[in-house]
């Protein structure tokens, strides 16, 4: 017979569960309209996953403080409830961190935070 989990061990499960972090590297404008925002944005607004971070790394930082398409959308992201991030890192080596933080995306060094979430319970996708 199976041992039944107590109430608290539920809950627990289900929302480590509910947690998604959306790793956004790519510097393809097509693959950043055509998927990374589309299933981000989504992923949120029809309750696919109860908390959405969305992070943006690496030449993706570079794309978003120039098209202004990404940026509105990226607004769109924010009202919705996601949490956004980029790495402090590669935004400076851009010359970007100010634009990003103007878009109101929070710009931290990433290295310990993205380890964090994959050692626990978020689920990390990237593209």
């Amino acid at each position: 017979m199976a041992q039944e989990q107590a109430p608290n061990e539920i809950e627990q499960v289900n929302n480590a569960s509910e947690k998604l972090v959306v790793v956004w590297t790519s510097g393809d404008a097509e693959v950043a309209k055509k998927m990374v925002y589309m299933y981000t944005y989504n992923a949120k607004k029809y309750g696919w996953w109860k908390n959405v971070t969305f992070i943006i790394w690496g030449p993706s930082s570079k794309l978003l403080s120039e098209d202004t398409e990404l940026q509105d959308y990226l607004k769109k992201m924010k009202e919705e409830g996601i949490v956004l991030e980029a790495c402090k890192a590669c935004a400076d080596m851009y010359g970007v961190a100010d634009k990003l933080t103007q878009l109101g995306v929070d710009v931290k060094y990433m290295g310990t935070a993205l380890t964090d979430y994959i050692k626990g319970e978020e689920h990390v996708i990237t593209f």
